[in-house]
């Protein structure tokens, strides 16, 4: 389990989930509710804005595509997702983490975990150890808070969005995404990892992440 911050330095939370489990919608309500009483406060995601960030959502869209029209592999995503989470650390995480401010981040390197290596289409093991070994230099979160919700439900909110599906977002797929964040910590045995009740509106699902917050840093 990951220590709480180190005095004077900043704070780094990341919400995860499958997709339709509302990460973006409770990092800005945690976000929020945290500007009240911190001064620099920063929301962020990945993929991030920046060059690869840009890239990788342009193929998670479809936009862009390998030769003969498919998506890349599983290990091209992943060393892309690497890639742009060592430029996001460096451009955007670290700086604002230095000055004593408050990150949350809609999805992580425990993203990378649990999509490249459930599309990797193996048993999962030895594609969690080489994900984890590509990703060991990247900033640790003090953090990491999973947003629990069945498949089926996401599957609804996702489709109540009237967008067209993205690479990862076919039901099987996130049937078994649901069933890896569920033992993350596993996973991520280093780092602080709360599992947090997804169901309910939204105030409800707030309180439960702020609860998870507030344990992690009395």
């Amino acid at each position: 389990m990951a220590a709480a911050s180190t005095p004077g330095r900043g704070r780094f939370v990341v919400l995860e989930g499958i997709d339709g489990a509302g990460t973006t919608t409770q990092v800005a309500r945690l976000a929020e509710r945290l500007r009240a009483t911190t001064r620099h406060v920063r929301m962020t995601r990945e993929p991030s804005d920046g060059p690869v960030g840009t890239l990788i959502r342009q193929v998670l869209t479809g936009r862009i595509v390998s030769p003969g029209g498919c998506a890349p592999g599983w290990a091209t995503m992943a060393l892309l997702f690497a890639a742009d989470r060592m430029d996001h650390v460096e451009a955007e995480i670290e700086p604002l983490l230095q000055s004593g401010g408050v990150v949350v981040s809609d999805r992580y390197d425990a993203s990378s975990l649990a999509y490249q290596s459930v599309s990797s289409g193996r048993d999962g093991s030895g594609a969690v150890e080489w994900i984890r070994s590509i990703n060991r230099h990247a900033l640790r979160p003090d953090l990491t808070i999973v947003l629990d919700l069945p498949a089926d439900v996401a599957a609804v909110r996702r489709e109540g969005r009237g967008e067209a599906a993205q690479l990862y977002e076919q039901n099987e797929v996130q049937r078994a995404l649901a069933a890896f964040y569920r033992d993350l910590a596993k996973h991520m045995p280093n780092d602080r990892v709360e599992i947090v009740d997804g169901m309910g509106t939204m105030d409800e699902v707030h309180e439960r992440v702020f609860a998870a917050y507030a344990r992690a840093f009395p």
